[in-house]
């Protein structure tokens, strides 16, 4: 269906006034084609990724339905959301459609006073907007009778059952009438999603909408790439691509609460405000450093995916994934944070060389290609800064009233030239804005390695990868030589016994290469390069002193 604006959709006067009061013109892909039957009253199974305006696409027809006079006092719709952030969301977008209907929407969930929740309800309500738990605790208490409900709808249903909601939502459907309508969306459909599909709704139908498209020529809402980067200077690196990316603010995902403290206390250390959110916290910690974030006292959030899950903030720019999450489902909920609303946003990944094939999956399952970008280097970071210099210089003399500093000047240019007072000012603010970057080094490149190869390297009697004993070996030429992970490969299977198979980790610095290789191999590719040429530069390779000492260290 098209349509050209709400009026089309045969909505109420009242709803009509409010979206237009609100801005809303036309309805989004999904709302259009979600709501005629919505009206109708039909079961409807939805794919759609967040930022959609799929919260519109089932509000509008659950008010559109409320009859005139509601003296009942029971709920006639009930809509279940994963997490109290998203409960809270979900229940002001109710209200600001719903202002002229006069309709009560109250939603309840863990972490707020359940007095304040026990009132509303006794008082009546129209719309209960609740977290799994918090609505079986009020349905075993008595508070909340769910006979007279029309409408059930399953808001990010994958998130529900990712979060172990899967008997809590089977219990709360059994306390409904079988005659009710039922809607289920969600950003992915794994199987699960299917069964409580085929369970609970009749004959829906099915809409599947992906983020909004961006008109021809235009780039994408959402950017992705990814840096390749091996485990130990992944916090350098972060700290690099947030130096140069500048977000407005971001999320960084981690997988556990201590990955997210300690890379908390490093960016803090690098002078980023960053804050932690993991599980660890109570409700009213994580409320606190929400709103620090929303409200611009904090630029990153360091996160869980479970902790962070619901979070809709209007500032967001960025999302980065610190590490890659166990699911690609799990990637596509992650980024569905930015890009919303028709507002730019940008993924990035830090991989591991070893993490190829969990970023096939997430193309596979987002159907766009992750472009693959070098870490910044020193050189990147001086520029940047260097830039930065100026835009504020620039901005100083276009709003700041300098005539306060005339007189320095004019003292100063009776003994120097005028551009001479000029680039110290320069040198001075430069300074005061990060400065020179003299005890910055390049942090080794490193390079994906797919699975199968893995897997060769691992085979019995192997030399390489991780199934057998491997040696660092440090090379003296690196990227200022214009070295590649295949020059380093050519050269050590065209003068040795080893295939490119065997040749482990690859990481390239600015003047220096490392490589594994089979222990077993190391010194005949040390003696072999001694008369090799790497792009035409003789090289020198040794065994790399600092990976000995690890595994003498590892020995028992």
């Amino acid at each position: 269906m098209t349509s050209s604006g709400f009026a089309d959709l045969q909505l109420r006067p009242e709803l009509l006034r409010a979206l237009t009061d609100l801005g809303y013109e036309e309805p989004t892909p999904i709302q259009a084609e979600a709501i005629p039957p919505l009206l109708e009253g039909r079961d409807l199974l939805g794919q759609a990724a967040t930022g959609t305006g799929k919260t519109a696409a089932f509000a509008l027809p659950v008010l559109q339905r409320l009859a005139g006079e509601r003296t009942d006092g029971r709920p006639a719709a009930l809509v279940l959301v994963p997490t109290r952030e998203l409960a809270m969301q979900v229940s002001q977008a109710f209200h600001r459609y719903a202002r002229d209907l006069g309709a009560r929407v109250v939603p309840i969930y863990g972490g707020q006073p359940i007095g304040r929740q026990l009132q509303a309800l006794d008082r009546g309500v129209d719309v209960v907007v609740a977290t799994p738990g918090r609505a079986l605790d009020h349905i075993s208490r008595g508070t909340l009778d769910l006979k007279a409900v029309q409408t059930v709808i399953l808001d990010e249903a994958d998130e529900m059952l990712d979060m172990g909601f899967a008997e809590d939502i089977e219990a709360i459907l059994e306390e409904t009438a079988e005659e009710r309508q039922t809607v289920l969306f969600s950003a992915t459909m794994p199987g699960r999603i299917d069964a409580i599909a085929r369970r609970h709704l009749r004959e829906p139908v099915r809409i599947q909408m992906g983020r909004a498209e961006p008109e021809p020529g235009a780039a994408p809402l959402v950017r992705q790439s990814a840096y390749v980067v091996a485990r130990a200077h992944k916090p350098a690196a972060l700290g690099r691509v947030l130096d140069v990316e500048a977000p407005t603010a971001a999320i960084v995902f981690c997988r556990t609460r201590e990955e997210v403290d300690q890379l908390t206390e490093t960016l803090n250390g690098r002078g980023q405000r960053a804050e932690a959110l993991h599980g660890g916290m109570s409700q009213e910690q994580r409320d606190r450093v929400v709103n620090r974030l929303r409200d611009g006292r904090a630029d990153l959030l360091v996160a869980t995916d479970v902790a962070a899950r619901g979070l809709d903030i209007d500032r967001l720019s960025h999302v980065v994934n610190y590490s890659l999450p166990a699911a690609p489902e799990t990637y596509v909920h992650r980024i569905g944070r930015v890009g919303r609303a028709g507002r730019e946003g940008t993924a990035i990944t830090l991989a591991e060389p070893r993490e190829h094939r969990m970023l096939k999956a997430v193309e596979r399952t987002t159907g766009q290609r992750i472009g693959l970008q070098k870490v910044p280097t020193v050189a990147d970071l001086r520029a940047r800064r260097l830039e930065l210099t100026r835009a504020a210089l620039q901005e100083s003399l276009l709003t700041d009233d300098l005539d306060r500093f005339r007189v320095v000047v004019e003292t100063l240019t009776d003994e120097f030239d005028v551009m001479e007072v000029a680039l110290a000012a320069v040198k001075l603010a430069h300074e005061l804005n990060g400065g020179d970057l003299d005890d910055e080094q390049d942090i080794p490149e490193s390079v994906l390695r797919p699975e199968r190869e893995r897997r060769d390297n691992t085979r019995p009697g192997g030399h390489g990868g991780r199934g057998g004993h491997t040696t660092r070996l440090f090379i003296n030429s690196g990227r200022s030589n214009r070295i590649r992970p295949q020059d380093l490969v050519g050269a050590i299977t065209g003068e040795t016994r080893l295939s490119g198979r065997d040749i482990g980790a690859i990481e390239i610095a600015d003047r220096f290469s490392l490589v594994e290789v089979p222990a077993d191999a190391a010194d005949e590719v040390i003696t072999a390069l001694r008369h090799a040429s790497i792009r035409g530069r003789k090289v020198l390779a040794r065994r790399d002193r600092d990976k000995d000492k690890e595994n003498q260290n590892r020995r028992p």
